[in-house]
C-alpha cells in the first residue's frame, strides 16, 4: 500500500521506490505522432537519471535521431494505489559501462547477440519534473469518500494525494 505521507513529503523518492517495483512504464516521445509503449527502464542510484535499453532500428530511436528529444514516462504502481507521469529529455547514450551496469536477463533476451548485438541502443533519460497520485489502498475508505461525494452536492472524494515533483539535477 502507498504511504499518503510520503507522496506528500518525498515525492521524488517515492517515485523511484514505485518505479523498482514495477516491470516497466509506457514511454512516449512528445510530438513524434508515436503511442505511448511499455519500456523498463533502471534507475541510477543518486541521479534523476533513468536508463531504458531500446532497438536501433524501433520507430522510438528513429523518431529520437529526428530530434524529439521530450519524454513523458508513465508509471503505475504494482497495487494500482499509485500513478506517476513524468517529463524529461531523452538521448542515445551507448556508454559500455552503462550497457553492462544495467545487463540484465530480462535485457539479454531481447539482444540475438548480448552486448554486441549491432541494434543495441541505451537510452538516457534525465527527469525534469512530472505529477505523482498516491491514493488509499482502503476499499472501505474508498467507498465511503465516494457515498460521501454522492450524498453531499459540494463534496468531492477525498482518496489521495496529487502532487507535483520537480527533480533536483544531482549527477
Amino acid at each position: 500500500m502507498v504511504d499518503l505521507k510520503e507522496t506528500e513529503a518525498n515525492p521524488e523518492k517515492q517515485f523511484f521506490e514505485q518505479l523498482d517495483n514495477v516491470p516497466a512504464g509506457m514511454l512516449h516521445l512528445m510530438d513524434a505522432g508515436l503511442h505511448a509503449q511499455p519500456m523498463a527502464a533502471s534507475h541510477e542510484e543518486g541521479t534523476n537519471r533513468l536508463w531504458i535499453y531500446a532497438k536501433t532500428d524501433s520507430e522510438l530511436v528513429e523518431e529520437l535521431r529526428k530530434g524529439h528529444t521530450t519524454a513523458h514516462f508513465h508509471v503505475v504502481g504494482k497495487d494500482h494505489d499509485y500513478h506517476a507521469c513524468v517529463k524529461g529529455t531523452l538521448r542515445e547514450n551507448n556508454d559500455r559501462a552503462k550497457i553492462d551496469q544495467f545487463w540484465n536477463p530480462i535485457v539479454a533476451a531481447w539482444y540475438k547477440d548480448g552486448q554486441d548485438d549491432p541494434t543495441l541502443c541505451l537510452l538516457q533519460y534525465d527527469l525534469q519534473d512530472g505529477e505523482v497520485w498516491g491514493s488509499t489502498g482502503s476499499s472501505m475508505k474508498f467507498g465511503w469518500e465516494i457515498a460521501k461525494a454522492n450524498l453531499m452536492d459540494d463534496q468531492l472524494p477525498d482518496v489521495g494525494v496529487h502532487k507535483g515533483v520537480t527533480f533536483s539535477h544531482a549527477a
